[in-house]
């Protein structure tokens, strides 16, 4: 499988709202970046198309 340079932002929340993650939440949100880096072109294509992953570009 080709790998593709990128990067994936999964969770982002203002910190005068919450200080940190639960150890929970980093669980859940290290398993969930597993997937997203094992996608290739075709299932990130299709998850954006899903509304499942937004581009963003600078």
């Amino acid at each position: 499988m080709e790998r593709i340079p990128l990067s994936i932002f999964i969770y982002g929340f203002a910190k005068n709202e919450k200080d940190n993650i639960t150890g929970k939440e980093k669980e859940w949100l290290k398993a969930l970046a597993n997937v997203y880096f094992s996608y290739g072109q075709t299932e990130i294509e299709q998850a954006k198309k899903a509304g499942e992953l937004i581009e963003v570009v600078s």
